[in-house]
């Protein structure tokens, strides 16, 4: 029984930090696009989600991320969108 519990409550664990994973990813999707110039301004944004900035800071302190590490991760991000469109 004790092993029944252990392993639902790693399978809520593992599902937790998938969903902080895809709130993390779909961030960092946001801000290649406002980079990219396709995004949309925070005007036009869903007036009841927070600002792009604010939910990075919120999910780069839960991961407990510097913005330095973010930054890198960022610019490695773009360099490989732009190798693979140069590839193409």
């Amino acid at each position: 029984m004790k092993n029944n519990r252990q392993a639902a409550s790693r399978q809520m664990d593992e599902r937790e930090k998938l969903r902080k994973f895809r709130e993390l990813d779909d961030a960092f999707a946001t801000a290649l696009q406002e980079l990219d110039g396709g995004g949309a301004s925070n005007e036009d944004a869903a007036p009841q989600e927070p600002p792009f900035e604010e939910r990075l800071q919120a999910l780069m302190q839960e991961y407990n991320q510097s913005s330095q590490s973010v930054a890198t991760l960022m610019r490695t991000i773009v360099e490989i969108g732009h190798a693979s469109r140069e590839a193409q």
